[in-house]
């Protein structure tokens, strides 16, 4: 990739240079955009929980850039790419986790017809609410995140100027399908996208401990393992193995199928849990539908 031509908007006053390179300056608008700030008090899975402990989005990202450059740095890649994409990636995110991204795209749909995804409002957050002239790698690595589809390799798919990255993004407003279809267009981007799995993956299922909804041995044990920190080595080691040198990110079949397992079993035991699935429809659904109507309101009056 070239860091050349990257931004949408006047290089002129946005100008990088060999200290404060153009991902660096990403970087930095990121970390200082007010939505960042929200990372904080918003849970990955488990929410209206009275513990600290329990995982905030905050702690997410900054999980998944650490993943993401340790595999970035053996692979000899870009880790300010990276760790703009990773820090990046979630802040459109609605609260609530994914219950509340459905909730969300349901409202919006019955509204105006157009889909809610949180990877593609995190574009909007960074090009469009707060316009910082953010690089279009780093917007493609964002939009193209999607950690709830693992795949065995990762392969790029080169994309060129703005005009096509709008047209895509336009293409996920209008049908929720086409985000399935975004591909990362740097091997950075593809590292970040499986290193949100892996920073979830065990993280969700110490979160669900601490949460009193499952203990450990819950889990079925394979070749990456049950515990956070045993998922997080054997992913990051082989994947490494299975990518160094090569014009794409893979994991071997074994690894691949044990991640498949895993995140099935994750879904089963954790987010389709009946106290989650509970607290999404008793308390969660109601409260953001309210506040949906309310706000639409006050815009409109």
């Amino acid at each position: 990739f070239s860091e050349d031509n990257v931004i949408r908007r006047d290089n002129t006053k946005d100008k990088a240079n060999i200290i404060r390179t153009a991902f660096i300056r990403d970087i930095d608008k990121i970390i200082h955009c007010p939505y960042y700030n929200r990372y904080a008090d918003r849970t990955q899975v488990f929410s209206f929980y009275k513990n600290d402990d329990i995982t905030r989005r905050g702690l997410h990202v900054q999980l998944v850039s650490r993943i993401a450059r340790t595999i970035g740095k053996a692979l000899c890649l870009n880790l300010d790419l990276i760790e703009a994409i990773a820090l990046g990636h979630d802040i459109g995110h609605t609260p609530f986790g994914h219950a509340g991204e459905e909730i969300l795209d349901e409202l919006l749909y019955s509204h105006i017809g157009r889909h809610f995804s949180h990877n593609i409002h995190s574009v909007c957050v960074l090009d469009k609410i707060f316009p910082y002239n953010i690089s279009l790698q780093t917007l493609n690595g964002i939009a193209a995140h999607d950690g709830e589809m693992e795949l065995c390799e990762y392969h790029t798919k080169p994309l060129y100027n703005f005009d096509d990255f709008d047209n895509q993004i336009e293409e996920c407003y209008l049908d929720k399908k086409n985000v399935r279809k975004l591909s990362p267009a740097t091997l950075e981007a593809a590292v970040m996208r499986i290193s949100d799995i892996i920073a979830y993956l065990g993280k969700d299922r110490q979160d669900a401990e601490k949460a009193d909804v499952l203990k450990t041995d819950a889990y079925e044990d394979c070749a990456i393992g049950t515990y956070n920190a045993e998922i997080i080595n054997n992913l990051i080691v082989n994947l490494v193995e299975n990518s160094y040198g090569k014009p794409y990110i893979k994991m071997d079949t074994e690894h691949f199928e044990a991640l498949k397992k895993a995140k099935s079993d994750n879904y089963a035991l954790i987010y389709k849990n009946d106290i989650v699935k509970a607290e999404m429809e008793s308390t969660i659904k109601p409260m953001m539908s309210e506040m949906y109507e309310k706000l639409l309101d006050d815009l409109i009056n």
